[in-house]
């Protein structure tokens, strides 16, 4: 990695590095306990630093676990709308990054393309992290990751399985069974494979990495079971998808038929009745609460480390 301290994909980092950032994630939440959520943390590290927000996506936990996230560590945000600057109206992607860099002391990007935010990166001389692309959303999976440890602890072993298409979530989560050395099984329908260039990356890295193209018992002795919406923002081919992942919905069968100490992820927002039925979602065994609120802590370090402060 470069001296510039982006956030883009985690196949960037080495497994110690994330460990590193995760066991900050615990140390900030930890030390937030007793108090106010708009009260900043008692070191605020981030103090008179500003982050640009830029949104080219809707966007719900992103938004308000970055900007909350700034606050409490200390600094401040800018939020934007990509339509809304010039990036919108044809400038040059390298031309926002040099300019930007001059303002802002890191740039957060929720992007359609991947290449874009490559791009931004490569043309920033300050940090840039990625907050969802149509590739990969690692800060999704470093939550995740923090969400396992609390409620599992150690992540190295575990069983998990992904049901649903191979979309940006399930690359992310790729990355992490290669780095934090767990069992991957990826439950897709052919229709919808995961990346094979990066199926390729983990295996040769030695990952515990399983595709299979039925839901028939993959969630067998399961210790995590983690789905997404069937239709993201921006796809058009609803009714393939649709008919293509129904087998592929997490119902109580699949939790039944996983460990009796497994839970159940997503990162919202759900289509309650589509990938997941009510009686799980809403069920003992959902986390999906803590998950949420875990995309505050994990992108406080993420920013932490980032700006050089871990």
């Amino acid at each position: 990695m470069s001296d510039l301290r982006h956030f883009i994909d985690l196949s960037d980092f080495t497994g110690d590095e994330l460990v590193t950032i995760l066991n900050h994630a615990k140390a900030l939440k930890a030390a937030r306990a007793g108090l106010p959520k708009g009260a900043p943390d008692p070191d605020a590290c981030l103090s008179g630093e500003v982050l640009a927000m830029i949104f080219e996506k809707s966007s719900t936990r992103t938004r308000i676990s970055f900007d909350v996230g700034m606050r409490q560590l200390g600094g401040s945000t800018i939020v934007m709308q990509s339509a809304d600057m010039q990036l919108g109206r044809g400038e040059p992607v390298s031309d926002t990054a040099h300019v930007m860099s001059r303002f802002v002391d890191g740039i957060m990007l929720r992007a359609n393309d991947h290449n874009a935010l490559v791009e931004l990166a490569e043309k920033s001389t300050v940090p840039v992290i990625n907050a969802l692309t149509d590739f990969s959303h690692p800060c999704q999976l470093m939550a995740d990751m923090l969400t396992i440890d609390e409620h599992l602890g150690s992540i190295k072993g575990k069983k998990i399985v992904w049901m649903g298409d191979g979309n940006n979530v399930a690359t992310s989560l790729i990355h992490c069974a290669v780095l934090f050395n767990f069992s991957l099984t990826l439950a897709c329908p052919d229709s919808l494979p995961p990346s094979p260039e990066v199926l390729a990356w983990a295996n040769e890295k030695g990952g515990d990495v399983v595709v299979t193209t039925t839901a028939d018992g993959a969630t067998d002795g399961a210790d995590v079971v983690i789905t997404d919406c069937w239709v993201s923002m921006g796809d058009t081919d609803v009714d393939m998808r649709m008919q293509a992942l129904t087998p592929f919905q997490v119902s109580e069968a699949s939790m039944a038929a996983a460990a009796d100490h497994a839970i159940f992820m997503h990162c919202l927002p759900a289509h309650r009745g589509e990938e997941v039925v009510e009686a799980v979602i809403d069920g003992p065994q959902s986390v999906i609460f803590d998950e949420a609120e875990n995309r505050l802590h994990a992108q406080k370090a993420i920013l932490a480390w980032c700006l050089g402060k871990i």
